[in-house]
């Protein structure tokens, strides 16, 4: 049987995605505007970089920095337009302000993406109660992965967390699988691998450039071989 985790791999564009997917990603997660920490991209950068891959590849749900929603029209009229261009796998996740889960525009637009398969993303990690999050979406259709770090800091601090959630695989609210990223170094692979995580994200990482360079292939082939 296979030993093969997934690694996903950030891409703004066409470049990065066709270097991702040379450098051995099984995943691409679409944005545009890193700055913002990640916003949606237009359906023609989708369309682009549909046509240029052949790897699955999600599509980020966000309109302004930060976890609230904002305006959940603008959101779903996003999400119609990236389905009639064929995408078919997205990544969202909004918080009231006390923390909470936003489940008024996170249950709309997981009714609007029936059928799509959908990570909650790193809002997770701004939660005031990891827990009942879990347990509050667990019954969302199409709910397969959480992206998380652990911590709102990032791996390094959210290790503990990362490796307790770990262990509760399988029980109510955990069965999602743990997409780990978020300041995430190949260092941090023995740990979280040892614990059973077998799902990896990252940006940065695979951009010794920077932000302003594209993805390099020779790093996230790197990175394939230390997450196997």
């Amino acid at each position: 049987m296979s030993n093969r985790a997934v690694l996903e791999v950030i891409a703004l564009n066409v470049e990065d995605a066709v270097a991702a997917q040379a450098g051995g990603a099984d995943r691409l997660e679409l944005v545009r505007d890193i700055a913002a920490d990640g916003l949606t991209p237009s359906p023609a950068t989708f369309a682009a970089v549909r046509g240029a891959v052949d790897i699955p590849l999600r599509v980020m749900l966000r309109a302004t920095d930060g976890f609230a929603a904002g305006d959940v029209d603008a959101l779903v009229r996003d999400a119609r337009a990236l389905r009639a261009e064929g995408a078919h796998e997205f990544v969202l996740g909004f918080l009231d302000p006390d923390g909470t889960p936003d489940l008024v525009a996170v249950e709309r637009l997981a009714a609007e993406l029936e059928g799509c398969r959908w990570t909650f993303h790193r809002a997770i990690d701004r939660a005031g109660d990891r827990d009942a999050l879990r347990r509050q979406l667990a019954e969302l259709p199409g709910l397969d992965t959480y992206l998380t770090a652990g911590a709102a800091e990032g791996v390094d601090a959210g290790m503990p967390v990362l490796l307790a959630e770990a262990a509760r695989r399988g029980e109510p609210g955990y069965e999602p699988r743990m997409l780990v990223g978020g300041g995430l170094r190949l260092d941090h692979l023995p740990a979280l691998r040892a614990a059973g995580v077998d799902a990896f994200h990252i940006g940065g990482a695979a951009r010794p450039g920077g932000w302003s360079a594209p993805v390099d292939a020779a790093m996230v082939a790197e990175w394939r071989e230390a997450v196997d």
